[in-house]
């Protein structure tokens, strides 16, 4: 059993015109349930509950003090490499675009990190293209040590892996992988994934289920909102949630909203979510879901980061390269897109602070051992 057999009970075209014939009832019922189940999700998502935005809003702010106090936390991402062995239509990284390629050594992985930790953060999200080749589970089990070192909650965002390589670094000291499907529709996955393994559609939704048997700490959901319906995308990745949390309770879980951001290729969205629509949406997931982790990332301005950070997000990054080495190298132009808040990280803290909240720079402490 694995999420692929639920995803294939359900209809993309049913489950569009259900949420699209919600109405202003289902709405106020939904808002007015202290448990929401995926019916009352639907609701929240559709049209209907746009004139509701504000009555949301409240909501979604009080849950998330109830649940998460006035902490959010910071984490920036550290690209190791641009190497892709994929052809995909809305990535710089695609195999197929023309740029300088580079895998970082272990003294510029040194280096990149030394330039983090003077920044402050002390949780790091590695990001590469996928490229199994020249950076794979041999390459990871290089680095990570290196890394670990540096910082105490290590996430990774990387092309999907066995059960037993995500268990294996873990032990290494892996605390958290990202892994987005993209769209949950397939006709619209296959047309926007030209070449490579991540063409293969049902090994990537199956990650999360090998990802919650290996026992990672925490598993990042979400779909790239541009490519498909952005409401009938969301309602797949809260069937995914509800799905994971289900099988394997003891993991936590997060979820993102990257929308569709410049990049070498050019696609245009086929759907354009609009600032407030991203706002209901954040809303919608909190009510869903009070313990739900929502992170927001510099593909956002500044000004629409720092009005919706305090409606329900708890983590957020800040200060971003998206090009390996950028850190300690700022005149590298390697990127994977285009970000849209470019303040330094403690500019951002300040108007995090700003607005009554807390900026946490340090997740946990956990077992590793840095001398391995």
């Amino acid at each position: 059993m694995s999420f692929f057999e639920v995803w294939s009970s359900l209809d993309w075209d049913d489950i569009k015109l259900s949420i699209y014939g919600k109405q202003a009832r289902d709405v106020e019922r939904a808002l007015a349930r202290p448990k929401r189940d995926l019916h009352d999700f639907m609701a929240l998502i559709s049209p209907a509950a746009e004139p509701y935005l504000e009555q949301m809003a409240q909501q979604a702010y009080r849950l998330t003090r109830q649940r998460f106090g006035n902490t959010v936390g910071f984490y920036i991402p550290l690209y190791l490499s641009n190497l892709c062995a994929n052809d995909c239509t809305y990535c710089g990284f695609s195999m197929s675009n023309r740029l300088k390629r580079r895998t970082l050594t272990e003294e510029e992985i040194e280096r990149e990190c030394l330039a983090i930790k003077a920044m402050g953060f002390d949780t790091v999200l590695l990001v590469t293209g996928e490229h199994e080749g020249k950076v794979g589970l041999d390459y990871f089990k290089r680095m990570l040590p290196i890394i670990k070192r540096h910082f105490s909650y290590v996430m990774m965002e990387v092309q999907p892996l066995s059960r037993e390589e995500y268990a294996e670094l873990r032990e290494y000291g892996l605390d958290s992988v990202m892994v987005y499907q993209e769209t949950y529709q397939h006709l619209t996955y296959d047309q926007h994934h030209i070449r490579g393994k991540k063409k293969d559609f049902r090994w990537r939704l199956e990650t999360p289920d090998r990802l919650g048997k290996a026992g990672i700490d925490k598993i990042g959901l979400g779909a790239l909102f541009g490519l498909e319906d952005w409401r009938a995308d969301s309602f797949y990745v809260a069937a995914h949630l509800r799905y994971l949390q289900k099988h394997y309770w003891q993991t936590r879980y997060s979820v993102s909203f990257p929308r569709l951001r410049p990049c070498a290729g050019g696609l245009e969205p086929k759907s354009v979510m609009s600032d407030r629509q991203l706002v209901q949406l954040i809303c919608a997931y909190r009510l869903f879901d009070q313990e739900l982790e929502l992170s927001l990332s510099t593909r956002e301005s500044e000004q629409f980061r720092d009005k919706v950070i305090p409606l329900g997000i708890t983590s957020i990054s800040a200060g971003s390269k998206t090009q390996p080495g950028g850190y300690a190298d700022a005149s590298v132009e390697l990127e994977q897109f285009e970000i849209d808040d470019d303040r330094a990280p403690a500019e951002v803290a300040r108007a995090v602070a700003a607005a009554g909240l807390q900026p946490v720079w340090k997740d946990w402490d956990n077992s590793y051992s840095a001398s391995r």
